[in-house]
């Protein structure tokens, strides 16, 4: 039974990483609507999905749990507002060829969530660890000084992913209900945004074609399923084990700038993703030793 619950685990994670590797291929599907209007729509219909899951699924006595819980509301205020940047900025650079970009910034994301939980959950970093955030900091260094250039992009959405992963791991709610609150705070901005949205590109249903308007409902689906199936995974799974296929995404975001949307990949670029995956090397290394160590002990 443990098996079978592992091996779900597994394949879960592995639905989850590939649905956000290749989530930036929907995006360029509707590259002619502005960013800002996707994320109004990925927002709105992320919602609905989400309380239907919710109605069919159970689950609204957790969210009004949350609902009566002010300080965890304040928190899930910030933590939507971080992930709309970071689904903003993500679509930003998906439709305006910086997929690249984004690319390092999600595999800058697992050095950045080290050094935010060395400063702010008391964690301590291992010799190996140091070294790895170093080189990977040491990449950077080199793009700014050498090439004068500083990777806002990819910094960024580390950041913000970073920050979000963070204080939604001290506020300790599951994904689904989390996904409702943060949709739900963000909804009334969202639907502002849609009203007022006059002569832009999808403001009105209505207007549209009814391709346009499924391609635009699917955003909750790209949005929530794979969310959903991390989720899923998480609790199958040891969390050490599902570390390894974060690299999955970003990997087939990065294959795909280059082989695919023909992103120039650069001395620029070689040098920055060289040091952070060398860094990458380095961090895994260390996990597999120290997973190694505590399964001995």
């Amino acid at each position: 039974m443990a098996d079978t619950e592992y091996r779900k685990g597994i394949v879960l994670a592995l639905c989850a990483y590939i649905i956000w590797g290749f989530a930036p291929l929907y995006f360029k599907l509707i590259d002619q609507i502005a960013p800002v209007q996707i994320l109004v729509h990925r927002i709105i219909w992320s919602f609905v999905l989400m309380v239907a899951i919710i109605l069919l699924m159970g689950g609204y006595g957790r969210v009004r749990q949350v609902l009566k819980q002010p300080k965890q509301v304040m928190v899930l205020t910030t933590t939507s507002i971080l992930v709309a940047a970071n689904w903003l900025l993500f679509i930003w650079a998906v439709n305006n060829n910086h997929l690249l970009d984004a690319s390092l910034g999600y595999f800058i994301n697992p050095l950045v969530n080290v050094v935010l939980g060395l400063l702010f959950l008391s964690e301590r970093l291992s010799k190996l660890q140091w070294f790895a955030v170093t080189m990977a900091a040491t990449g950077v260094a080199i793009q700014v000084i050498s090439f004068g250039s500083i990777p806002v992009v990819s910094l960024a959405l580390a950041g913000t992913f970073g920050l979000y992963a963070l204080l939604r791991k001290k506020v300790n709610i599951d994904a689904m209900t989390g996904l409702v609150v943060e949709t739900a705070i963000l909804l009334p901005p969202a639907l502002l945004v849609l009203w007022f949205a006059d002569g832009e590109h999808a403001s009105h249903l209505l207007s549209n074609g009814w391709q346009l308007n499924m391609l635009l409902a699917a955003a909750g689906v790209i949005t929530t399923i794979p969310l959903l199936c991390f989720a899923g995974a998480a609790v199958r799974i040891p969390l050490s084990t599902l570390g390894f296929f974060q690299y999955v995404g970003p990997s087939i975001m990065f294959i795909m700038a280059v082989l695919v949307f023909r992103e120039p990949f650069d001395m620029e670029k070689s040098i920055t993703f060289g040091f952070i995956w060398s860094a990458l090397l380095i961090f895994t290394f260390d996990m597999l030793r120290r997973r190694r160590r505590l399964a001995m002990a």
